[in-house]
């Protein structure tokens, strides 16, 4: 009986209308529509090529995060794209949007 009774009180308490729910949204259709990697589309580093080999390629990035988390996570930005590196390594590069 204590339980309805504490079950009745908190469902009377509760207002008429609850808030909606908000959720963000994955843009998989804006990954899918980057340009390609490629002479005619934006060229930038590939997984696995070295912080050495995207310095030579192409050149000092505008600029350079701290490595973050556990691997270590770095940053480098440049005009046209951002590359990701985990240790000396290339993870993945994406278009600026």
């Amino acid at each position: 009986m204590k339980y309805l009774t504490l079950s009745l009180f908190i469902t009377a308490s509760l207002p008429a209308t609850l808030p909606e729910a908000h959720a963000d949204v994955l843009l998989f259709d804006a990954v899918e529509s980057a340009p390609a990697n490629a002479a005619n589309g934006v060229q930038r580093p590939v997984r696995g090529q070295t912080m050495q080999f995207v310095t030579r390629q192409f050149g000092e990035p505008d600029s350079m995060l701290h490595a973050v988390g556990n691997p270590p996570i770095t940053r480098w930005v440049y005009p046209g794209f951002t590359v990701y590196f985990e240790h000396q390594q290339v993870i993945t590069s994406v278009v600026n949007r």
